[in-house]
């Protein structure tokens, strides 16, 4: 009997730690809207409507139109540290009013992520994993009023809700039907090491120097056994057209090297960068980011 009881307890205990999880009352918004108008005002006040105790927050609101790798990126660079529980809303939606799903998707790190399944969720999906997904009941769940709107699914159907979930009036499972455990994803270069060269893609662009940043973490690229000093050989294609071909210096500091010199170095996510010290790599050589920038690196013999 005793053992009985501890187990109730223990199912209990799962219980409510999981719906503490799930319903932590903080929403971290993301889009493409910018701030020049009410569009990410109007999302947060719809949240607010549903319940005045929600937390509110935002990730970014500059991704650049349409750009659903950026999203994608985005995500992945900060969900991570957010506590468990925590629900993202992340709307960059140029297929808004088509066929594309409204999903929820729930990561095994725990965090939800409300948001068209249109290649946003590639790369969180990777990071953290698929612990379930569910398609949003449009016809339960969307802010009352709001069924002739056709291109704002962002506040009527995102932070709608996200609200909802976020303030514990809605289970996981009533937001709709599970779908499987797959998500739309955008093709790119994961991050390898072959034949001694090491493949990835130009993830984003650390935009206010020009800096490149890349998704090849340090784990992989200290399998070249470099040191402090070394050369490499660095070559940038978009899709299958060279863009840039050079050596730089693995550095630690931008200052290790003369200005306008380039350099390779670890960024603040532990991740190969290239830069110009004092200068925009970017600009100088076109290089950008993107699902179509791949990047090898090689140590010469």
């Amino acid at each position: 009997m005793t053992k009985y009881i501890k187990y109730l307890g223990g199912l209990l205990l799962a219980v409510i730690i999981n719906t503490t999880a799930a319903q932590n009352k903080i929403i971290v918004f993301q889009t493409d809207f910018g701030l020049k108008d009410g569009a990410v005002s109007a999302m947060k006040g719809v949240a607010i409507g549903v319940d005045s105790s929600l937390k509110l927050f935002d990730l970014t609101h500059e991704i650049p139109a349409y750009n659903i790798w950026e999203a994608a990126y985005r995500l992945q660079q900060t969900v991570s540290y957010w506590p468990a529980g925590t629900v993202f809303v992340s709307v960059v939606d140029p297929g808004v009013g088509t066929n594309r799903k409204s999903v929820v998707l729930k990561t095994k790190a725990g965090h939800f992520i409300v948001t068209p399944d249109n290649g946003t969720l590639t790369l969180i999906a990777a990071s953290e994993g698929i612990e379930a997904i569910r398609e949003i009941d449009e016809a339960v769940n969307r802010r009352k009023g709001s069924e002739q709107s056709y291109t704002f699914h962002g506040r009527d159907v995102y932070a709608y809700t996200a609200a909802k979930f976020a303030a514990g009036k809605i289970t996981y499972e009533a937001i709709g039907k599970e779908l499987p455990n797959e998500v739309v994803s955008i093709p790119y270069q994961k991050a390898i090491l072959e034949n001694k060269k090491i493949k990835g893609t130009i993830a984003i662009l650390d935009v206010q120097y020009g800096n490149i940043w890349t998704n090849i973490d340090a784990d992989i690229f200290n399998q070249l056994n470099v040191k402090i000093g070394d050369k490499l050989h660095v070559v940038i294609y978009q899709d299958k057209i060279k863009k840039y071909e050079g050596f730089m210096p693995y550095t630690e500091t931008f200052g290790a090297v003369a200005k306008g010199k380039p350099l390779l170095y670890l960024n603040s996510l532990s991740q190969v960068s290239f830069a110009l010290n004092m200068d925009s790599f970017s600009a100088k050589h076109k290089v950008y980011s993107g699902s179509e920038w791949r990047v090898e690196i090689t140590r010469p013999e």
